[in-house]
This record gives C-alpha cells, structure tokens and sequence, in this order.
C-alpha cells in the first residue's frame, strides 16, 4: 500500500477564528498548535505544511490557571553579556497580551523550518476585531 502524500495544489487552507476570552492559555495553544499543523485533516504529512490559517482575538482575556498569574515568568536574552530579561506574566498582560498566546503555541510547534512555516499562519489580536473578515474565516469554538 502507498502513501498517500498531497501535493502544494491539493492542500486547501481554510481560515479559523477561536475567541480566547474565558478561556485557558494551554487549551486554546494546543488547539490552534493543531489546526496550524493540520493534524486535523485525514490529509496530514508530517514533512509538508497542510494547516489552516488561525486568528485568534480576545487575547488579553485568555485565563490562567492556579496562581500563574503571579508566579509565570517569561525569559529573554538581549545577546549581550547579562542581558536576561524576565517578565511577569501580570506584566506581559498589561504590555503586550497577544505574546502570551504566541510563544505557548510556537513552543507547540516543529522548531524547524516547516514550523516557522506554520507560524506565520497564525494571527493574534488583543482586541475583538481583526483585519481578515474578507477571508471569511469559520468560528471555533473552545
């Protein structure tokens, strides 16, 4: 038996909304991580980039759990001797909350070039508006 692998033309890219307000950081990662890859679809190879486009909105209202609010940290370096930057995640909600969203589900995604790939598919807003309404993206619910 052969398998099955789609070709660039084959592959139909369809475009989700997921409202992450109420919901927990991890669930709505994981999920938009899956439709990104498109391990949702009987079509799926894991060389090849068969995902969907995901937009994520509401993002500054995304839920975390136990006491994460006060004791997550997130960590960056500079490149610079003694560079590490740290930043509470009470603090990454009030600068910028999309961050939150996209560096769970990157940390979800392949770290290869295919997972940059599927990266740039993903769109995340604070707000409850979004640019991509002439996509007519489908809602999804969490």
């Amino acid at each position: 038996m052969r398998t099955e692998y789609p070709s660039k033309h084959e592959i139909v890219r369809a475009w989700h909304v997921i409202d992450a307000s109420d919901a927990v950081l991890g669930r709505v990662a994981s999920r938009a991580a899956m439709l990104l890859m498109g391990k949702h679809k009987p079509t799926f190879a894991p060389s090849i980039d068969t995902g969907d486009h995901v937009i994520i909105i509401n993002a500054a209202k995304v839920k975390l759990t136990g006491n994460k609010e006060n004791q997550k940290v997130y960590r960056r370096h500079t490149g610079y001797p003694g560079g590490l930057i740290e930043t509470g995640a009470r603090k990454m909600r009030e600068t910028r909350p999309q961050r939150m969203l996209e560096l769970a589900i990157a940390g979800m995604l392949p770290k290869t070039k295919l997972g940059k790939q599927m990266y740039r598919k993903l769109n995340v807003y604070a707000g409850d508006h979004h640019p991509h309404q002439a996509q007519k993206p489908t809602p999804l619910a969490i």
